[in-house]
């Protein structure tokens, strides 16, 4: 059995939010699958934003909150699943006074390179020197 504990997990912080890495694409023998621990602070609002080629659910573990999926806009607690299609804006925002945290799917599986880059995949550089 392959166990990865949340407390062993790498973290990254991307626009407040902080997410811990339980399985990046490839990891632990999975094909087709990546797998995060999202923990969203009170007063935070993630900034809209899609993965082209993966599906992606959310699982509401703790807390409560709000997501945008393709601008239709939901209250979210505790037990909620929210599934946002491939190609889809969505983001999560936590208007309480406790962090909102969530277990993020995501199939395709999408690294957390491709997440956490400050230029989007395809996106060309740009360069302020050169203006």
């Amino acid at each position: 059995m392959l166990v990865r504990r949340l407390a062993e997990a790498p973290v990254e912080e991307w626009h407040k939010l902080r997410t811990k890495i339980l399985m990046d694409a490839g990891e632990l023998g999975s094909r087709h699958m990546s797998v995060t621990w999202v923990e969203v602070p009170a007063g935070v609002e993630q900034e809209l934003h899609s993965h082209e080629e993966s599906e992606q659910i959310y699982v509401v573990s703790k807390g409560r909150g709000a997501m945008i999926v393709a601008g239709d806009r939901q209250e979210i607690a505790e037990g909620d699943l929210v599934l946002v299609p491939p190609a889809t804006d969505h983001s999560i925002s936590n208007d309480g006074d406790s962090d909102l945290c969530c277990v993020s799917v995501q199939s395709p599986a999408v690294t957390v390179s491709e997440v956490f880059s400050p230029t989007p995949a395809g996106a060309a550089e740009f360069d302020e020197e050169d203006y």
